[in-house]
């Protein structure tokens, strides 16, 4: 795999793309505005022009979550023009260009392996299942930004329940779809395709652990996993895998993209920890999208509900 390093300057020090991009606009901007009311504006005028996103079917929500976060949430522009889905480019904003005509219609989800009723869901089944809910969550990402979403879906663990898993099910392995045809950039990701993620069973069945359909009130752009997916909120966002089309319990650790790819890098457990640095740069600090100054990031990524899933565990050792 060809890893891209800049050589005597951390990377997390490094101006985001999306920013450096538009400084000359923000410039300009900053000479009609004083400087209190330009820190409060969001950048998503700045940073993502005119670029529009094909507009979602609404979703009925239920309830709002209480596992919601008070903190503000990013517009919806920045984070559906900075993205990561390598099968539709590896720049930030390639797969809001790219993922447009992606067909999400019809979908199904196969789950299997350790479960005593294997079944294959549709999307609208999936969604029937529970009362769809909305969490604002934190994310963080392990490039060191982070976004905060209004996500729509319910605990992942309704879904494994429905399947009623084996005893010998001590994992769960997660499969994106891929289709060379339609995402030719696959090709040039670096990385094997499908994408594969995991977790254990216990990680899966907590209640943070959310299948998403939606966000903002609508359902998923393609770039951001449409039409279902995971949320992790207190994992780097790497582990909250898009577009699922597979889902598979199974007694041993199962492989995972990045940690196949360069698994000094990047972990099988993969949580937000400030305390281990990746190797090309300090995970301490993190800058949330639509702002300036970098924040302090947050062990578990300030979801302290699931440290007891990792209680004696060496979180250096196992990252």
């Amino acid at each position: 795999m060809l890893i891209k390093k800049v050589l005597g300057i951390p990377s997390s020090e490094i101006t985001p793309r999306w920013l450096y991009l538009n400084r000359r606009k923000f410039l300009r901007g900053a000479l009609g505005v004083s400087a209190g009311a330009l820190v409060g504006q969001s950048l998503k005028e700045l940073a993502w022009p005119s670029q529009k996103v094909a507009a979602g079917s609404k979703l009925k929500v239920a309830t709002k979550s209480p596992f919601s976060t008070t903190e503000a949430v990013t517009s919806y522009n920045d984070v559906t023009h900075y993205n990561n889905f390598y099968e539709f480019g590896t720049e930030k904003a390639d797969p809001a260009k790219n993922a447009a005509g992606f067909r999400t219609s019809p979908w199904s989800v196969n789950v299997t392996g350790l479960v005593d009723k294997p079944r294959t869901f549709t999307v609208e089944e999936l969604q029937q299942l529970a009362p769809l809910e909305e969490r604002i969550y934190r994310h963080r990402c392990v490039e060191a930004w982070s976004i905060v979403v209004p996500w729509i879906g319910y605990s992942f663990s309704v879904l494994l329940k429905e399947m009623s898993p084996q005893p010998k099910a001590k994992f769960v392995a997660f499969e994106s779809y891929y289709s060379p045809a339609q995402m030719p950039l696959g090709s040039r990701a670096g990385i094997e395709l499908p994408y594969v993620e995991g977790l254990r069973l216990d990680e899966a069945m907590h209640p943070l652990a959310l299948l998403c359909f939606g966000m903002y009130g609508e359902t998923l752009p393609n770039q951001d996993g449409s039409p279902v997916r995971l949320v992790l909120p207190w994992k780097y966002g790497f582990k909250s895998i898009k577009s699922l089309v597979k889902i598979r319990l199974v007694e041993k650790q199962p492989p995972t993209t990045w940690n196949t790819a360069n698994a000094s890098e990047y972990g099988f457990y993969s949580n937000v920890n400030p305390h281990v640095d990746h190797p090309r740069w300090s995970q301490a600090k993190e800058r949330r999208l639509g702002e300036f100054f970098r924040r302090a990031t947050l062990m578990f990524n300030g979801y302290d509900q699931v440290a007891p899933l990792y209680a004696g565990m060496d979180l250096k050792k196992y990252f």
